[in-house]
């Protein structure tokens, strides 16, 4: 990303209003299209790196089918699962407001539409914690080696449902922690906007980080129906 521009002596207006391009670019629009070019090369490995999950998921759930139906049917609540998703979709609206402030010279609505978003990611990681990981971590209902869940209201644990809580606690808990440093780019591009970094003339992070939580969102996504609505 370009870096925070300064004003300069004597100058008047917002700091994007004075913002030229760094040396090295012939322009302002190369040093953008550049700077967005590298986010989605680096996307596109955040990509690769869900996909490993995508495919352990896969090729898991077709060796132990009955498990992991009972096991998602079980363990994980949908309701929970659907509330997450409506917040990340309504988080990733005001990003995309958000933007758009920028290009406008909106500050507050810039700013407010980033801190709304963040806002968004914090009500997501909370439902996380404390209605999911904390209940499953006293329970027992933990990965692997480390599962010790006895059974109850009707419901006998599989030998596999470890594998399946396995794949459940890496994928979101990777998820979760990019959603993390999502909440802190917002903040981080909020505080800017408020300083009038971003306009016309210069909204390159906002872009960028815009785009990294989109993805972050379009990920949970594909991971919300292969988690708690396993057919």
């Amino acid at each position: 990303m370009t870096s925070i521009p300064t004003n300069t002596a004597g100058k008047k207006g917002e700091y994007w209003e004075t913002y030229s391009h760094q040396p090295h670019w012939r322009n302002s629009e190369d040093e953008f299209e550049a700077a967005k070019f590298g986010m989605w090369l680096f996307l596109a490995t955040e990509l690769l790196l869900f996909s490993g999950f995508f495919c352990a998921y896969f090729v898991l759930r077709h060796f132990y089918p009955d498990s992991f139906r009972g096991a998602s049917g079980h363990y994980l609540d949908w309701k929970i699962g659907a509330i997450n998703t409506a917040v990340l979709l309504i988080s990733s609206w005001n990003v995309a407001v958000a933007v758009r402030a920028a290009q406008l010279g909106q500050k507050m609505i810039l700013a407010f539409n980033v801190f709304f978003a963040s806002l968004c990611g914090i009500v997501f990681l909370v439902l996380k914690l404390a209605l999911e990981y904390y209940p499953k971590y006293m329970k027992g209902e933990v990965p692997g080696g480390l599962f010790s869940y006895a059974g109850g209201h009707g419901y006998d644990p599989s030998a596999h449902d470890p594998v399946f809580l396995s794949v459940y606690w890496v994928s979101t808990a990777t998820h979760g922690f990019h959603v993390l440093i999502g909440v802190l780019l917002l903040w981080w591009i909020g505080w800017r906007a408020l300083k009038g970094h971003f306009g016309p003339k210069h909204y390159t992070a906002v872009e960028n980080v815009g785009l990294y939580w989109h993805v972050v969102d379009l990920i949970w996504i594909f991971l919300f129906p292969l988690l708690y609505l396993v057919p």
